[in-house]
């Protein structure tokens, strides 16, 4: 009988361990995170538990959560085109690319290479998130766009595995009638409730949030779907009433940072297994390279076209290329479902988790703009004011 608390141990050690380096070497401690789990879970070997699933699957929940709360309905108004443009296209364009490529040049059936296709067109909204409020990033206009156009190219990876692939039956069709009661109601009833609670150290507030994460999760699950799917959109119906109050998602932040994403990154690193790593790596960096060049090929020009300088065009087209939550839970659903086997998976994940650290890398350390987060430019724009 396993340990639980030792167990516990040595994955905070992990994520402590993480933490440090990260710190060291001026990386995202989500990159880092999934650096140490693969290491870890190669050497030491890292027991995937149900308790681990679990905190590990509500750390992704709640980090996309999180990520839908910072999408200012004001900026995405204002920049409507840029984001539903570069979203759209970067969903559609390693999507096609790929999804040829393991058709017509690998020759794998049909089924498997929409599954391909569709893990390698999304966007990883989890280490975006991640890497933007280490850095401040999400309090900027940039900031915002880019994460909204997250959103819109996920929304495609989703549409496109629930055409393909859903079961339409009463249970789907439960869980979107339920979101959408959801999704109107929570942003007039949000407000009163934490109004009323006020800010208490039981945390009533964080607790609301989570049973709606949880229960609508559930829905999805039973539904065939995923419990990470709803979140995004919960997150979006609840932007207004988190930017009135940013002491809320901060706190948020606290519990899903320390306790929680540590889980889901650390996990997602231990699931690449180095020998089969290697004896598919030449495909596994060839699918690594479609994405990225097709998501270059789709987005680069449309930076351009909406004028972003020449440095935020390459930072907001190397993010975009990053993928990790929702391609690992398309290349799963594949497996699961029996469509892909198991060395199609490890190919899969593997370049999913390598678009989450390849792009990101480059980004944070050689396009890195200076962004002057919303809040500063407002109050550096008031003494040129009163002083006109």
């Amino acid at each position: 009988m396993e340990n639980v608390w030792l167990v516990s141990a040595v994955w905070l050690g992990l994520a402590l361990l993480a933490s440090v380096i990260s710190i060291r070497v001026a990386m995202s401690v989500a990159l880092v995170e999934i650096i140490v789990g693969g290491v870890a879970g190669n050497t030491i070997g890292l027991h995937l538990t149900e308790w681990v699933n679990f905190l590990a699957g509500f750390g992704a929940i709640l980090l996309t959560f999180l990520a839908g709360t910072e999408i200012d309905p004001t900026v995405v108004r204002k920049h409507f085109k840029s984001s539903m443009s570069i979203g759209v296209v970067g969903f559609l364009a390693p999507y096609v690319g790929v999804l040829f490529y393991a058709r017509y040049v690998i020759g794998w059936p049909w089924p498997q290479a929409q599954i391909a296709g569709i893990s390698l067109s999304t966007t990883s909204v989890a280490v975006v998130y991640a890497v933007m409020v280490e850095t401040g990033f999400n309090k900027t206009e940039m900031g915002k766009i880019i994460l909204a156009a997250c959103f819109i190219n996920d929304l495609g990876t989703v549409f496109a595995l629930g055409v393909v692939f859903a079961h339409f039956d009463y249970w789907l069709a439960l869980f979107g009638a339920v979101t959408a009661v959801a999704l109107w109601m929570l942003p007039r009833f949000a407000p009163w409730f934490f109004a009323r609670v006020g800010h208490r150290v039981s945390e009533p507030e964080t607790k609301f949030i989570s049973l709606v994460l949880l229960g609508l999760g559930g829905l999805a699950s039973v539904a065939g779907s995923e419990a990470v799917l709803p979140a995004y959109l919960v997150g979006m119906a609840l932007a207004p009433a988190f930017l009135a109050d940013p002491e809320l998602p901060h706190r948020m932040r606290i519990i899903a940072f320390t306790i929680l994403t540590p889980f889901y990154f650390l996990k997602a690193g231990s699931l690449v297994d180095f020998h089969a790593v290697l004896s598919a790596a030449g495909l596994i960096a060839v699918f690594l390279a479609i994405k990225m060049a097709t998501k270059f090929v789709g987005i680069l020009p449309l930076t351009k076209a909406f004028r972003f300088g020449a440095r935020e065009g390459m930072y907001t087209t190397l993010l975009m290329s990053t993928g990790l939550t929702f391609g690992t839970i398309s290349a799963l659903f594949g497996l699961t479902n029996h469509i892909i086997d198991q060395q199609q998976y490890t190919i899969l994940v593997t370049a999913v988790i390598g678009s989450a650290l390849v792009p990101t890398i480059i980004a944070q350390r050689w396009f890195q703009p200076s962004f002057k987060p919303i809040e500063d430019a407002a109050r550096s724009a008031r003494p040129a004011e009163e002083e006109a």
